[in-house]
């Protein structure tokens, strides 16, 4: 069975961590981009959450996009969470082996690991870590609806047209990611 190669770039965004006793709004995006021959289909997403952490909204943005898939796809996911990538990559096999535990105890967000396992299992799925705010043009615009989504408190209602050409036609007035190839399917 042949299967669509789909690149998705997520990220978080929690405002307000630093205070206590207050709501820490969070938002959770992400860029998806099917390569077809000679061009990218792009599509956006966001969510957000009245009071949350950024973990729990890496794990949503992880999530949001997968469900969002309708048939099984080659994944390549692309995210700076640390935490996210290396529970995927190195964490969840140990928990699924010790009945979703974990050496040092409780698993946080376990309910969402447990959804994100599920919906892992739907596809064939490569996990890679980026640096964050390195400047790389597609988690920098996934940042941006992360913390556009956190602070205006919107959802997308799931997959929409994606804003990236126009994001980063703007970037390039402002002297940005003059030498990204967007035309080039990622590495």
């Amino acid at each position: 069975m042949s299967r669509d190669l789909v690149h998705i770039h997520a990220d978080e965004s929690c405002l307000g961590n630093q205070f206590r006793g207050r709501a820490n709004p969070g938002g959770a995006a992400g860029l998806m981009e099917l390569w077809r021959g000679d061009s990218w289909q792009r599509r956006d997403f966001w969510v957000f959450e009245p009071d949350t952490t950024n973990n729990r909204m890496a794990l949503r943005s992880a999530l949001e996009a997968l469900r969002s898939l309708k048939r099984s796809c080659e994944v390549h996911f692309v995210s700076d969470s640390q935490y996210l990538i290396k529970g995927i990559s190195e964490w969840l096999p140990g928990w699924k082996r010790r009945g979703w535990r974990r050496k040092g105890g409780t698993i946080e967000n376990l309910e969402l690991w447990k959804q994100l396992d599920a919906e892992m299992a739907r596809h064939v799925l490569r996990a890679r870590w980026v640096r964050g705010h390195a400047g790389h043009p597609r988690n920098e615009y996934a940042n941006f609806l992360a913390t556009t989504a956190a602070k205006e408190q919107m959802s997308s209602g799931g997959l929409v047209p994606s804003g990236f050409d126009a994001w980063l036609a703007k970037e390039r007035e402002r002297g940005r990611y003059l030498d990204f190839r967007e035309d080039l399917p990622p590495v």
